[in-house]
């Protein structure tokens, strides 16, 4: 806070308005730590590229100066700065058709989305708050600037970022902005699956993951979302779990990502309790699938604890050993040796100890010019 208040003092020294304004304001108000500081001021981004060295240009469509802020490094600290502005219609449900820049604090901030995201604090760490914004804080509800049908049509992103804070805050929506939600759905469909998978991220990594998928389920969001599968979902603790039950090919993964999702509806057709699939596919993908299905976490990691290798160098022979009692040069056949050593002990057929394996590879591999598969 007292870097913000000082970086809001030497943009004022240079003869500026300037405010702290939004997320950083509500979570101050609620006591939440916050480390994301907007700012919003009547010098232009230009104007505010000649006050500061450390910055960046961020680019919107259709501003006059070709970037819709600046983002400021001040003393380690990020600051998004944007120019007093008025938002001339809106062509494709996502981003204004024009902007004007303004002076007047008021215009900007009935640009914005919801009340509790319009509170300014100024160098003096007053609070200026002409939508009534603390006082939905205070009544932890959400409400749109303006028509709720009106505000989600020009931006249907905020749908899901209505939804966000109702879950991430414990909000409520208001009736209006429900009914906003309920008229405007269909404009969901205009915005990029990208943009929608970083709020529903956001949702369903939320300790209140569940409410959140109620509240998508309530105001019947999931054909407009292509969410169709969202009644598979019966853990709501794991992201990963959330995507892999959902399992929409419309939405884009990280590679990681994708890899997890993909084993995970495949063990979800397995037996979570058997040794090879636990073994094969390991504990976290198991019980993300397992849970889904109603079966205990507890008696999944039971299992799996028991099992008596959860790897390949846990077995107890070196490679060179087997290829000593075969008098052999290392080969591709080990992989296969390796394999069925790794079937025979988790089936309990064979005890992971030395000698049973030297025996064990002997009775089975020695002196046959064929490896067993």
């Amino acid at each position: 806070m007292e870097i913000a208040l000082e970086f809001l003092k030497v943009i004022e020294n240079k003869g500026y308005k300037a405010y702290i304004v939004g997320g950083f304001v509500r979570d101050y108000l609620m006591g939440i730590t916050s480390k994301d500081i907007d700012v919003t001021t009547n010098a232009t981004p230009k104007e505010v590229a000649s006050i500061f060295s450390n910055i960046k240009f961020q680019k919107q469509i259709n501003d006059e100066d070709n970037y819709g802020s600046v983002r400021v490094i001040y003393k380690n600290t990020y600051f998004d700065v944007t120019t007093f502005r008025e938002e001339l219609g809106y062509s494709d449900n996502r981003h204004p058709s024009s902007i004007r820049y303004v002076n007047d604090l008021d215009i900007d901030l009935k640009r914005r989305d919801f009340t509790i995201n319009a509170i300014c604090m100024n160098l003096k760490g007053e609070i200026i708050d002409p939508l009534n914004g603390t006082l939905d804080i205070k009544n932890k509800i959400i409400k749109t600037i303006g028509d709720s049908e009106t505000s989600f049509k020009d931006d249907a992103l905020r749908i899901l970022r209505a939804i966000r804070f109702s879950v991430t805050l414990g909000f409520s929506l208001s009736k209006e902005t429900e009914l906003g939600i309920i008229k405007a759905k269909k404009y969901l469909k205009n915005i990029s699956y990208e943009r929608k998978k970083v709020e529903l991220d956001k949702i369903f990594a939320s300790s209140k993951a569940k409410m959140g998928i109620e509240l998508i389920k309530r105001l019947d969001l999931t054909a407009d979302l292509d969410l169709e599968n969202i009644d598979r979902i019966k853990d709501y603790t794991d992201l990963i779990g959330i995507w892999s039950m959902i399992n929409s090919s419309k939405y884009k993964f990280t590679k990681p990502e994708k890899e997890l999702i993909t084993k995970v509806n495949k063990v979800y057709e397995l037996d979570n309790l058997n040794s090879l699939v636990l073994y094969k596919y390991g504990l976290y993908v198991n019980i993300l699938a397992g849970i889904n299905k109603g079966l205990n976490k507890k008696e999944i990691t039971e299992k799996y604890n028991e099992l008596p290798i959860k790897a390949k160098n846990e077995i107890q022979i070196e490679a060179n050993e087997i290829c000593n009692i075969l008098n052999k040069k290392p080969d591709a056949f080990l992989n296969d040796i390796y394999k069925n050593l790794e079937i025979s002990i988790l089936t309990g057929n064979l005890e992971n100890k030395k000698e049973s394996i030297v025996l064990y590879v002997k009775d089975n591999y020695k002196e046959k010019n064929v490896i067993k598969e």
